[in-house]
């Protein structure tokens, strides 16, 4: 694999970002609105990269049923857009990562599932991820992962062939995508990876421990 991969495309949630305390603040002001009580910290860490349907789902439990999930999720991204970066962080050895990928001319990206609004409003206070090549978000084009769209999309951006990059993601569907992309898959293996799951059935071409293992491949 060595020498044929000319192109990382990273997922952002669980991957470059710990968005998590952010994104389970949100959704506890949501459930705390309906007089539910917070979510779990197991919860968080399985649920936070499925985005807000994902953790407000957990959440309201049996309570869901009868409510609108679109208007939970819209009182949702208002409480995240209020307080987006509150306790959010790079991972360790991200910074790193990305100033070794620069150095070897290895382009880089962001797909994400974050709306292009939240994306736009948080990656400000992080000046590194502003120097990726190219960020697709899940209104970037008309599908969002596990759709292979917007995976597609960001090799076009940065004029590499699918087959030469490869996909870091920390849950199942970011594989899916990858593999229905054409690209190498990978998982990051320091995500938001819940109890139950288990990366090694998700059929990736590699699974990272660490950050800076992806440098190994340049």
């Amino acid at each position: 694999m060595k020498g044929i991969i000319k192109a990382v495309l990273f997922d952002l949630d669980g991957t470059l970002l710990d968005t998590a305390p952010d994104m389970a603040n949100a959704a506890n002001n949501v459930l705390k609105d309906h007089g539910l009580p917070p979510l779990k910290p197991e919860q968080v860490q399985a649920l936070t990269s499925h985005g807000a349907r994902g953790l407000l789902k957990a959440g309201f439990g049996n309570a869901l049923e009868g409510k609108n999930i679109d208007e939970l999720r819209l009182a949702f991204l208002d409480h995240y857009a209020a307080s987006i970066c509150i306790d959010t962080n790079l991972y360790a050895g991200v910074n790193e990562l990305l100033n070794g990928l620069s150095e070897k001319g290895i382009p880089w990206g962001i797909v994400t599932n974050k709306p292009g609004f939240l994306t736009g409003m948080l990656l400000p206070y992080f000046p590194e991820l502003l120097q990726a090549r190219t960020i697709v978000c899940a209104d970037t084009t008309p599908h969002a992962k596990p759709h292979p769209a917007p995976l597609l999309h960001g090799a076009s951006i940065l004029a590499i062939a699918p087959e030469q990059c490869i996909y870091v993601g920390d849950i199942e569907n970011d594989i899916v995508a990858a593999k229905a992309a054409s690209m190498y898959s990978a998982v990051a293996g320091w995500g938001y990876i819940g109890k139950d799951d288990d990366p090694c059935l998700w059929e990736a071409d590699l699974i990272f421990n660490k950050v800076e293992e992806i440098l190994s491949l340049f």
